[in-house]
């Protein structure tokens, strides 16, 4: 069991301890500082399995995971609020520190699913797209060009922050959308999405992670996509980990790792149709084969990030 006297564990516990003894968690340089610390400690390839913590650890992750959270939404609507001040908001996105991330893991994700889908999706959704939705705005901008952006996010004023970014914009003013929303209310409408996103921070415990899975796989039309955001290794201290055994009623596709900057991993899974559901007993039981883990490389234009692939069911079948 890993437990205090791990260093990287003893590290990310007194970073803990500092920021949750902040005032506050908007932008300001102690804030700044203290989740540089955090990202950098947490960010190196890690063997630390975030199950075998002690309980008192596993408490302080839960706990760390909800100030990151916070700390990410207070970071958003600041520069959404900036970004806002311009006449062309789209034509300034760089100023936000993490634009190049979103780059890069937006090029990742479109990759991811030109693997798995045999036509680029005609309509998508993401859920918890926020007061600055980057990959949204990444892909529609760059990647899927055609394609239109149905956003929710339970914060009404996330969604109209968001709306300012892109209502001067000629294309995307046409092809994204705002919706204020709890995913649980979502039902029928999650049938005419071919692609449906779940960003990390929806559902920030195991439990109500798995009820919003559970959601989305009973409304989601048959073979349509789900990709979610997880996080591996001490990473795993930022962002909820999301296991191939979550997804019951999805064929878990692929996992990605990244092994640079992107902190998130990236899983990507298909709707099984219900007559291939495995069995009557168990209706929902993910579909999955054992783990296998190799290298690959991105584009050139991501200069050859590293990144470590498990469950790729279509090289296994191969």
């Amino acid at each position: 069991m890993v437990c205090e006297k791990d260093p990287l564990v003893q590290k990310v516990c007194e970073l803990y301890e500092q920021i949750s003894s902040l005032e506050s968690l908007k932008p300001c340089k102690d804030v700044n500082m203290l989740f540089t610390q955090l990202v950098v400690t947490c960010m190196p390839p890690s063997p630390i399995d975030v199950t075998k913590l002690c309980k008192s650890i596993q408490d302080i992750r839960c706990k760390l995971i909800r100030l990151s959270g916070e700390a990410e939404g207070h970071l958003e609507s600041h520069f959404s609020t900036i970004l806002g001040s311009y006449d062309n908001p789209l034509h300034h996105l760089n100023i936000f520190p993490y634009y190049s991330n979103y780059l890069k893991l937006s090029q990742l994700e479109f990759n991811i699913l030109t693997k798995h889908c045999s036509n680029l999706p005609r309509k998508v959704a993401f859920v918890g797209s926020g007061p600055l939705p980057l990959t949204s705005i990444v892909l529609a901008s760059f990647h899927l060009t055609t394609t239109s952006f149905h956003n929710y996010d339970i914060d009404p004023s996330a969604n109209s922050m968001a709306l300012q970014l892109v209502s001067s914009d000629p294309d995307l003013s046409q092809r994204m959308f705002f919706h204020t929303s709890d995913i649980m209310d979502i039902t029928n409408d999650l049938k005419d999405y071919d692609v449906v996103f779940l960003a990390a921070l929806v559902g920030m415990d195991k439990e109500t992670k798995v009820r919003v899975i559970d959601h989305v796989a009973e409304y989601m039309a048959p073979g349509a996509l789900l990709m979610l955001r997880s996080a591996h290794g001490a990473r795993a201290f930022l962002y909820p980990v999301v296991d191939p055994c979550d997804l019951r009623g999805f064929e878990v596709l692929s996992i990605f790792h990244p092994t640079d900057e992107v902190i998130n991993s990236v899983v990507i899974a298909r709707k099984i149709p219900i007559t291939k559901q495995c069995s009557v007993e168990y209706p929902l039981a993910p579909t999955k084969l054992p783990n296998k883990c190799f290298d690959i490389e991105m584009f050139n234009s991501l200069n050859h990030v590293n990144l470590l692939e498990e469950l790729d069911i279509e090289e296994q079948l191969s």
